[in-house]
Parts: C-alpha cells; structure tokens; sequence
C-alpha cells in the first residue's frame, strides 16, 4: 500500500490556481465553442466581436494593442469572421489609412445568440445562488480581470 504524500500548507493562491484550472475545464457547459457545430462563434470571433461592440469599429492596429497578439494571428481571425459573414471592411469613419472591421447584422445575430446560450449556462449553473451571491462573485471575477489587465497595461473596455 503507497504511503500518503504529505502536503505542503496550502496557500490561498493555490487553491486559486486549481479553481480556475478546473473552471477552465468546465467551460464546456457555457461557452461559446460548444456551440460552434450548431452555427456558434468560436472563442476568438466572440472576443472579438464583443471588443469591436463595445468599441467601434477597430483596424488591425488596434485590435493588436486591444489583445496584445500579433498581426498575423489578428488577420487570420479576421479573415476567418470576413469569410463566415460577421464582420465587414470598412474605409475608417475618422479618416485614416486603415481599413477597419465593423460588426455586421449576422455578426450581432450571432453574437447576441451565443451570449444568450452563455448567460443560460451560467443561470443555469448558479440556479440556487442567491442574487447576492452572484453579485458578490461577479465584482470578484471583475476585480480579478482588472488585475489582469493592469499588469498586461491593456484595460478591457467596460461599459
């Protein structure tokens, strides 16, 4: 028979480590990507979109400030949205050079679905939470991204 391992004291942080590896893991009963097969977006076209909604319409220049990717990675993501009808080239409403990506009315279809089915998830999910308790764990997760984000120096933009 093995012996028991015997464990380090467990910091709170370690526990925050395998919550979210397992929150990660669970994605599956929210997430945009399981809807990909029934006319979803994938990961990357819902970030984006939900960027390019709150934002305007963004060049590649700033959707590679907004995410800190490169542009290559940005073009082949955009190309992709192009091809499947949620996004649409257009000459910049400010007048600059760049070209920018706006969100089309399939784009906002499409997004507006997939959050709907995400939203459902997590009700779902949290169906015996009390309002309280979700309001407390929603500024929590809000307070964990802004942290995030101040050391990646690249603030979501909030409305």
């Amino acid at each position: 028979m093995d012996k028991p391992v015997d464990k380090p004291v467990e910091k709170p942080t370690d526990r925050v480590e395998f919550e979210t590896m397992l929150l990660s893991r669970h994605s599956h009963l929210h997430a945009p990507r399981t809807r990909v097969g029934a006319g979803g977006l994938d990961r990357s076209a819902y970030v984006l979109l939900t960027r390019i909604r709150m934002h305007g319409p963004m060049s590649i220049g700033q959707l590679t400030d907004a995410f800190g990717l490169d542009a290559s990675t940005l073009n082949r993501q955009t190309a992709a949205m192009l091809r499947a009808g949620v996004v649409e080239r257009i000459p910049d409403p400010d007048g600059g050079i760049a070209r920018k990506f706006r969100i089309t009315e399939e784009g906002e279809r499409r997004l507006e679905a997939d959050r709907s089915f995400n939203v459902g998830g997590l009700e779902r999910i949290m169906e015996h939470w009390s309002p309280e308790d979700v309001t407390v764990f929603a500024g929590f997760l809000e307070r964990f991204n802004r942290d995030i984000e101040r050391l990646e120096g690249r603030p979501w933009p909030r409305s």
